[in-house]
């Protein structure tokens, strides 16, 4: 299953890069983990970085996604959003204020690790 998470609010780009260098970072997400571009217009050099995409497969991915973003939540002091979906689901966190995401993520993430 694809999880995409977006950013919003704060430096966007930096927000967006920082976490994907954290996810990467992540044995279990390792190689998963792509930022997804916005499409190019003609009147624009490149495109920028939307969001993050993670092909989550069983075995735990979920389960590592979910700490580890939890984590990175907990380590920003500026006003992000984060908004992960993953199917028909989607739950958006104020990184200012998390203290414990993981029942969050938990029901977004539900049925990617059940057989």
């Amino acid at each position: 299953m694809d999880v995409e998470i977006r950013i919003t609010g704060g430096d966007r780009a930096d927000e967006l890069a920082s976490l994907w260098r954290w996810l990467q970072e992540e044995d279990e997400l390792r190689g998963d983990v792509s930022p997804l571009e916005t499409r190019i217009r003609e009147d624009e050099l490149g495109g920028a970085v939307d969001l993050i995409t993670i092909v989550l497969g069983s075995g735990g991915a979920a389960v590592a996604l979910t700490q580890s973003l939890n984590t990175w939540l907990q380590t920003r002091y500026s006003d992000v959003k984060v908004t992960i979906s993953a199917g028909e689901r989607s739950v958006e966190v104020e990184a200012k204020h998390v203290k414990d995401a993981v029942p969050l993520l938990r029901e977004v993430l539900r049925d990617i690790d059940r057989p």
